[in-house]
């Protein structure tokens, strides 16, 4: 019995301090439902995730949608910052750039095109080159999911104001 008293009481303390699972964003009904219009396998795989675990969708067609993003210019760069004394690079940056507006599913524009820029620098050890792979795979990732939380709320402000 008091086991299952500590438990409920455990809930009801997670559910009332605002406890939600990372990555989740709390979306309004207009933007539950979003096409995305051009744009990466990566960028849409991020998308989906965002969207998923913010009880949204990322839908196949405009119609229906409750917005759609139309992205356009998405480049990925990498460059080598410093050099060793062998020529071997220790530092890179990557720089992913991308354009984007929105748009309702009539393709009524709701903003003009906006610039997203997103520059991570890391360390690249010479002794360790397989895991630095894997740290810039990871970083690549955290800058996809960084460009969908930053369209997200610049679409979640686009709807507010809209509706004010």
């Amino acid at each position: 019995m008091t086991k299952k008293m500590l438990i409920l009481l455990a809930v009801f303390l997670l559910s009332g301090c605002g406890y939600h699972l990372r990555g989740a964003y709390a979306l309004p009904g207009e933007l539950k439902k979003v096409y995305l219009a051009g744009g990466s396998g990566q960028l849409r795989d991020q998308f989906k995730q965002i969207m998923k675990a913010s009880s949204g969708e990322l839908l196949a067609a405009p119609a229906g949608a409750g917005i759609v993003v139309k992205v356009s210019g998405e480049d990925f760069r990498r460059r080598a910052l410093s050099l060793s004394s062998r020529g071997k690079s220790n530092e890179f940056e990557l720089l992913y750039h991308l354009e984007y507006e929105l748009a309702n599913d009539k393709n009524v524009a709701l903003t003009e095109r906006i610039p997203l820029e997103i520059k991570r620098e890391y360390f690249n050890d010479q002794q360790d080159i397989m895991a630095k792979d894997n740290e810039e795979s990871v970083i690549r990732k955290e800058m996809y999911e960084q460009a969908v939380r930053g369209i997200v709320n610049r679409a979640r402000v686009v709807l507010e104001a809209k509706t004010k």
